[in-house]
């Protein structure tokens, strides 16, 4: 048994995990819910568990009316990724939901060695 997604996984997501694994789960991701926070927790073990079985996609939905640096981070997430380094500024951000404010992103940039030229670029 197995359901179709109405927005199939395509090239603008951001994927874990083998193309063709038995189950795909997708994430539709605020960085600054707690409730995304503790999934991001329990997806990351069982995806080191069922590497090879499980395939994680995350998407966006920044919830701005609860959470105001929510689109922010989503925007340095995309700035992140555009420099290959989506996943880890996804975990670094769940590991920092309280510390999502613009100098905060800046300082997880420079942490993960992105290009700070081309990113605050981006961020603009």
């Amino acid at each position: 048994m197995g359901l179709d997604l109405i927005e199939p996984v395509n090239a603008t997501d951001h994927v874990l995990g083998p193309e063709q694994a038995e189950v795909t789960i997708v994430e539709y991701g605020d960085f600054e819910c707690r409730h995304s926070g503790r999934a991001a927790a329990s997806l990351k073990l069982m995806l080191e568990r069922f590497a090879e079985r499980v395939r994680f996609v995350f998407r966006h939905s920044p919830r701005e009316d609860a959470h105001p640096h929510a689109l922010l981070a989503a925007e340095a997430a995309e700035c992140a990724a555009s420099q290959g380094k989506f996943w880890a500024m996804h975990d670094l951000m769940f590991a920092n939901q309280r510390d999502l404010a613009l100098p905060d992103l800046l300082r997880y940039a420079q942490q993960l060695d992105l290009d700070m030229t081309l990113y605050t670029q981006e961020m603009a």
